[in-house]
């Protein structure tokens, strides 16, 4: 099993969820958060005076997959969501040891 991490443009969620539903990918978590990278952010000009948001704001997408699908998955997302310009995103991918299902007990693949 692997967990997948995605940061993402906010505008691009129901893209993201579309691949989910193609994939049946069922379980996911999403959070805002705001963060920078190569974007290092914008400036904005507020009555005559300059300053710089460094934040941006994104999703952080959480989800936890079969091993087979991951680079379906990766492969999709980077294909539909890309827009080729900077601060389209990352994807983090990691293993993940054990999952249990609270309600029923079941573990390990079963879980997910």
């Amino acid at each position: 099993m692997k967990k997948v991490e995605l940061i993402i443009r906010p505008e691009k969620l129901e893209d993201v969820k579309e691949i989910f539903n193609e994939l049946q990918i069922y379980g996911m978590t999403v959070a805002m958060v705001s963060g920078c990278g190569h974007q290092k952010g914008r400036k904005k000009v507020y009555r005559g005076t300059e300053f710089s948001i460094n934040l941006l704001p994104k999703l952080k997408i959480e989800t936890v997959v079969h091993d087979e699908v991951v680079d379906q998955l990766i492969s999709k997302v980077t294909q539909k969501i890309k827009t080729g310009e900077v601060g389209d995103g990352k994807i983090f991918v990691y293993g993940v040891e054990q999952a249990v299902r609270i309600r029923t007990s079941e573990s390990g693949e079963n879980a997910i």
